[in-house]
């Protein structure tokens, strides 16, 4: 298969339209062009916290300088954000995500940074094995229609939906009920930290898009993400105990990336062994119950809508309810085996 098969409808920026990779000092001025396009989405912001920005531009193995393009018109306002990730060992399926300020629609913008992500994820097919599937993929909010109809006429097609989910509490939710031999305790900075990565990867096995990645890699992902940042609270992540083992894990963070006022359920996972006895429930009732203990009063986590585990059902039985839909697209630049997980 062709692997540029847009290459006959290269396009280029509109006159006086200039690009750069990014630096640090252009996390506030891309924060502003995130928001200026959900408000016209979805008449909100989506990302409130300028440090989770900065947090993934360090993250290891990405390279604002490579990996992003930023978009400037004449005026030097920021017109355009794109970015790839290509971290994955294989990265048989980057992840694009991009964004064109309002005032700039229609320019053709959106299609020239789509056709360089492309390109830029091309470039790692040396690193994927010669018969695997390499496919990018791209996601936008379920509203955004001038978005799906760019994917579309770019040759993506849509494969899977995601939500973002909420509870608000009036009161505190039901004390969590747990399995006989089931204990809960908090993290140890000290000792946890490759245990909680490794019962994070268990979990999440069996969902769907998972590739077994590299040790050291995955765990010095693990680590910058979920326990590294500024503002970790290790008093936010529970460990759900069978004896020595453990049995599900619950990582969340003080609010989310796009609400101050919003506590955030980041990873719930319960291993395969422990499955089927409430104890999913248990974490994430805990854990609503100590955001509700610290003065918020509602809480949220995203989850795959055809989650294939049954986690959707889990949350809706919690009480939350569907906040935002998000749909992911792929385009497949060369034909193979898919090694990421799709089914049971």
């Amino acid at each position: 298969m062709n692997t540029y098969p847009q290459e006959k409808l290269k396009i280029s920026l509109p006159a006086g339209f200039t690009v750069r990779g990014a630096r640090l000092e252009d996390v506030e001025p891309a924060l502003e062009l995130y928001n200026a396009w959900s408000q016209s989405v979805i008449q909100e912001d989506e990302i409130t916290d300028a440090n989770a920005i900065r947090n993934e531009w360090k993250s290891p193995g990405f390279d604002p300088a490579d990996d992003i393009r930023l978009v400037f018109a004449p005026n030097g306002e920021m017109a355009g954000y794109i970015e790839v990730w290509t971290t994955a060992k294989p990265p048989v399926h980057p992840w694009i995500w991009g964004r064109v300020h309002p005032r700039y629609e229609g320019l053709g913008i959106g299609t020239w940074m789509l056709q360089w992500s492309e390109e830029r994820a091309a470039q790692v097919l040396q690193r994927v094995p010669a018969g695997l599937r390499f496919a990018p993929h791209v996601g936008i909010f379920s509203k955004a229609e001038k978005s799906r109809k760019l994917f579309e006429d770019m040759g993506y097609r849509y494969i899977r939906s995601s939500y973002q989910m909420r509870i608000e509490m009036e009161a505190p939710v039901p004390e969590p009920v747990w399995p006989a031999g089931i204990t809960l305790r908090t993290y140890n900075p000290e000792t946890d930290a490759e245990t909680v990565y490794r019962a994070e990867v268990d979990s999440f096995r069996d969902h769907f898009g998972f590739t077994e990645q590299p040790f050291e890699e995955g765990f010095e992902r693990f680590k910058h993400f979920q326990i590294e940042y500024e503002g970790f609270d290790p008093t936010l992540l529970f460990l759900a105990m069978d004896g020595e083992e453990v049995a599900g894990i619950n990582i969340c963070r003080p609010h989310s990336y796009d609400d101050p006022h919003l506590g955030w359920v980041d990873t719930l996972g319960v291993r395969r062994p422990w499955r089927k006895r409430g104890i999913g429930l248990a974490l994430l009732r805990h854990s609503f119950n100590e955001f509700y203990r610290r003065g918020y009063r509602k809480a949220g986590l995203g989850v795959d809508a055809q989650n294939l585990t049954g986690a959707l059902r889990l949350y809706e039985n919690a009480g939350m309810h569907i906040y935002h839909a998000f749909d992911r697209y792929e385009k497949e630049l060369r034909a193979g085996t898919e090694i990421s997980v799709q089914s049971l």
